[in-house]
């Protein structure tokens, strides 16, 4: 790591790129994801906290806008990363190394999540067959963060490395397919199945801001972070208000009987619906684009943030650069030390027991990842 006080660790200008030797700001964005996740998941399951830090599937909560961070995160770390293998060990073991990374992240999603289905005797499962056992084991428990992250890793992996015109493109497209699907037969299949983050086809809707992250590592690294504030900010506000007015097709559609132009728009992020839901609704269960393509913009705000507070004005919270450090080893642990707490804590818990085992929940979270850092322990795929 660079010296406290500096934005980002040395770095130097190579045909106007700029090149460091860390981004600090990522590293910063990352542990506030982390920190935001470990945040939700815990105190989602308690009735006295409020609606916006829990998921509802019919709107875009605070809570549905961690997940989205992480794939932007994930674009992003994968363009630096593949851009400096190709460089290093040529393209063929560059791929060939980040299609074994996301082979492996696949893996451990699927021993961490286990796939659906419970059988209690032989018979059961014999009279299941292999064509039930690969119809019905993928629908909802496989298909969460780890996997999906690795799926849409490799989804975009043949374009992650290319020209931004070639990346746009491929962006649009998965976006299009999975809207097409999604009229077609997806949105009422995926409801009925009552997946988990967009299912087994949400690696469409999920490139969207995997691909904005790639972007926003080409705005800071191609002239440093003054001049990648612009763009992050012009972006992130134009993708944002794209989201939104997706979701406004829903208002169109389902008009309700007021006067004047509000009539045509849909609730605004963050507030509950006053419509009936469809497929241009916000949705973390759908992977609807509505809220991929206002999640990818949102993620550039609040990435430009950290650009701004961490690379420009030298500011870096240890708690934060700790978590962003280790995030694979916090994501498989925050669960195990949550199950151990949760028992002491029921749903009906008044707030402020809440707060007193959240507060537990978080410190052995912070001293487990802690003394990971001080030992120099990091889990990589």
């Amino acid at each position: 790591m660079s010296a406290p006080g500096v934005g980002m660790a040395a770095g130097v200008k190579t045909g106007g790129l700029y090149s460091p030797a860390r981004i600090r700001s990522m590293d910063q964005f990352r542990g506030y994801t982390m920190a935001g996740m470990f945040l939700v998941n815990f105190v989602g399951v308690f009735s006295a906290v409020h609606p916006l830090l829990k998921h509802h599937n019919t709107y875009n909560s605070y809570a549905d806008t961690i997940m989205p961070h992480f794939f932007f995160a994930v674009g992003f770390s994968l363009r630096l990363a593949l851009l400096k293998n190709i460089r290093n060990m040529g393209r063929r073991s560059a791929y060939r190394k980040a299609v074994i990374r996301c082979l492996m992240l696949i893996l451990t999603g699927l021993v961490v999540y286990h796939l659906d289905g419970s059988y209690k005797t032989w018979r059961d499962l014999a009279a299941l067959g292999w064509t039930g056992f690969f119809a019905t084991s993928f629908w909802q428990s496989p298909f969460q963060a780890l996997v999906h992250i690795g799926v849409t890793s490799l989804w975009v992996l043949p374009v992650i490395a290319a020209s931004a015109r070639l990346r746009i493109g491929f962006l649009t497209a998965s976006a299009l397919a999975h809207l097409g699907l999604s009229y077609w037969f997806w949105y009422p299949l995926l409801n009925a199945r009552q997946v988990i983050d967009g299912g087994p086809l949400g690696f469409l809707s999920w490139s969207i801001p995997t691909l904005a992250g790639s972007f926003a590592y080409d705005f800071v690294t191609r002239n440093g972070p003054q001049a990648a504030l612009k763009p992050l900010l012009r972006w992130g506000a134009a993708l944002s208000l794209f989201g939104y007015a997706l979701s406004c097709l829903n208002a169109i559609l389902q008009p309700i009987q007021t006067s004047g132009w509000t009539r045509w728009l849909a609730n605004p992020p963050f507030l509950p619906p006053s419509r009936p839901v469809d497929l241009w609704t916000m949705s973390q269960r759908a992977g609807s684009n509505s809220y991929l393509w206002f999640s990818a913009g949102f993620s550039l705000l609040v990435y430009a943030l950290f650009v701004w507070l961490s690379d420009l004005k030298g500011k870096q919270w240890g708690m934060l650069r700790v978590f962003g450090l280790n995030p694979l080893a916090g994501y498989i642990i925050h669960d195990m030390i949550g199950d151990a707490i949760h028992p002491f804590a029921p749903p009906d818990s008044p707030l402020y027991w809440v707060l007193f085992v959240f507060s537990i929940y978080y410190a052995v979270l912070w001293l487990f990842l802690w003394g990971l850092d001080r030992q120099k322990i990091y889990l990589r795929m």
